[in-house]
């Protein structure tokens, strides 16, 4: 069967009790694992992504953006699919589509990666690596993750440190620790965001002390994650 929009690869899920609010809808960071979980599975299919660990390769998530239209809640399936798009210089471009039971979009989500040498810390050209029939070198979406400049006044500032729960394969945080950070902040203010744009600045790891700072007003607000002075994370939310 083919799929949607020319995406390339799908997987089914149902929505879990540990994946939810208390209010039961989908969190965005569990959905952002959902992502995640989709994303490896692809990748392993066609030879671009567990395999490069042993050329010391990774991709490194850099910008992110989720729009949910209508929150996933517990119990509910979900078909989600997810494609390359293309590439612009550094960046290799991954959309995903989440489809509930009855086939309507409940998310989409658009992401940009980083194709990393481990050990040398140095960026390497995806297209080295990526199938062009999957990642057209030679064009690029027009839903491109936008580069995040935090305005307005300061709102509240937190500090939190690095759990091990919240590391990767790679002793770094998952991308989607972040964006869980960025929840529970605002869900301090009784907000709950149906998009998140993030920015992935820098690595953060176990036992870091991260100081996060809300931004703006609580209409649509920044959040900025450092360690030490130094930004690792930036965030807007929305509640459209």
């Amino acid at each position: 069967m083919s799929l949607p929009e020319n995406f390339q690869f799908e997987k089914s899920f149902e929505v879990g009790a540990f994946q939810v609010h208390p209010n039961g809808n989908l969190s965005l960071h569990a959905l952002a694992d959902l992502f995640q979980e989709i994303a490896w599975k692809h990748a392993d299919s066609q030879g671009f992504g567990r395999n490069l660990l042993d050329q010391q390769l990774m991709w490194v998530l850099s910008r992110l953006e989720i729009k949910v239209s209508q929150f996933p809640r517990w119990g509910d399936s979900l078909r989600i699919f997810t494609g390359g798009r293309g590439q612009a210089g550094a960046f290799a471009f991954r959309e995903f589509l989440v489809w509930d039971q009855h086939e309507g979009v409940v998310a989409r989500a658009m992401s940009s990666w980083l194709l990393v040498h481990i050990e040398k810390k140095r960026i390497l050209k995806p297209e080295s690596v990526l199938p062009n029939s999957l990642f057209d070198p030679q064009a690029a979406p027009a839903w491109q993750p936008a580069k995040l400049e935090a305005l307005g006044p300061k709102i509240a500032c937190s500090i939190i440190q690095v759990q091990h729960s919240d590391l990767d394969l790679y002793n770094h945080v998952n991308h989607t620790s972040y964006i869980r950070w960025v929840e529970n902040s605002v869900a301090d203010r009784g907000l709950f965001p149906n998009s998140i744009s993030v920015n992935y600045l820098a690595e953060c790891k176990g036992l870091d002390e991260v100081s996060l700072t809300l931004i703006g007003d609580d209409s649509s607000p920044f959040i900025q994650g450092r360690v030490e002075g130094k930004l690792v994370f930036e965030a807007q939310v929305n509640f459209e």
